[in-house]
């Protein structure tokens, strides 16, 4: 029998220092997010950034909090429950960090005698703190407690036309009414090593922009690549020209080098340039979260206003939008008729 396992980020249990802390430890001593050796690790994290850290995100959490709870579980929940509505096999939801995990994900498939699972990390552009994490962890788990069970992994679908244009459509669709100056796609960041700790040839990446637009295997696993072709090819559709979009990554921690140019850098210089109306979409993310609540729609909201901005416009991801549940509904009939 087939299921599917939807498997998002996750999240604090509530906004507080206390519930963030040990969320921020399980995510941030992940192999994949800090990939340094683990003592280095564990001092750079437990010595330092919990130090400080819980206290500063736990605040961040409360701005974005709702009554329901966190928006990133609430939206997942939601557009969980809408495509089971549409398909005829069990679906389960799981978070890589969390009380929601995918131990339990896959418990809930095996107790509905699944044994073919269609494994959805729900990001579009391929990581190693993303999808690659989500990955390795089900199928250590697999092989340790579900031995019966076969994985058939969704691959970064970036790229797929079905999703471009149900991507550019929402944004479209937010977009009515809204005469903006400048369309920023803001990524999420991660160190430039990640990439090249991805390049399956070990020679394309040079991260200098030349390589993304360069064809090369090492592209199935780029992000850098995946998140400029997103853009390209939304762009393309929609058809907005050069001068009137960008691209760049935001979140980054602080001592090393990551993906450029910084959102937050970009966002406070385009007032001085003539870009007074601006509108900002993330399409790292299918749900928002606290990097395009918080980040975004708060925080880099004020800071281009601060900076002589007048009208700013935060889109909201995907989320549980019809179009979206219908599209991953489709891809799910797609693996049962396999």
């Amino acid at each position: 029998m087939k299921g599917v396992l939807l498997v998002n980020l996750g999240s604090p249990e509530s906004p507080t220092a206390k519930d963030v802390k040990p969320y921020l430890d399980e995510f941030l001593m992940d192999r994949f997010v800090i990939d340094v050796p683990f003592l280095l690790r564990a001092l750079l994290v437990r010595g330092i950034i919990l130090q400080t850290r819980p206290k500063k995100s736990a605040e961040a959490y409360a701005r974005i909090w709702t009554d329901e709870g966190s928006p990133l579980i609430v939206i997942s929940k939601k557009m969980h429950k809408k495509v089971q509505s549409l398909v005829d096999i069990p679906v389960a939801l799981a978070m890589r960090y969390g009380t929601i995990t995918i131990m339990k994900g896959l418990q809930e498939l095996k107790d509905k005698g699944v044994t073919e699972v269609m494994l959805f990390p729900m990001y579009p552009q391929h990581a190693m703190a993303s999808t690659t994490t989500i990955i390795v962890l089900a199928e250590e788990l697999r092989a340790k407690h579900f031995p019966e069970m076969k994985f058939t992994t969704v691959p970064a679908f970036y790229n797929k036309p079905d999703y471009i244009k149900v991507l550019a459509e929402s944004i479209k669709k937010h977009l009515e009414g809204f005469e903006y100056d400048q369309l920023l796609f803001s990524y999420h960041g991660i160190p430039k090593r990640h990439i090249r700790k991805t390049d399956i040839t070990k020679s394309h990446c040079k991260i200098d922009r030349t390589c993304c637009s360069t064809p090369s295997p090492a592209h199935e696993f780029c992000y850098s690549h995946q998140c400029y072709e997103t853009t390209k090819l939304v762009t393309e559709y929609l058809n907005i020209p050069k001068e009137k979009y960008s691209q760049t990554f935001q979140s980054r921690l602080a001592g090393d080098k990551w993906l450029t140019p910084y959102t937050d850098i970009e966002i406070n210089k385009m007032p001085e340039k003539g870009i007074k109306k601006l509108a900002v979409v993330t399409p790292a993310f299918v749900s928002d979260c606290l990097e395009t609540l918080e980040e975004i729609a708060m925080e880099a909201n004020h800071e281009f206003k601060v900076h002589g901005g007048e009208e700013f416009m935060a889109i909201p991801c995907l989320n549980d939008e019809d179009a979206w549940c219908d599209l991953v509904a489709n891809w799910i009939e797609e693996f049962k008729r396999k």
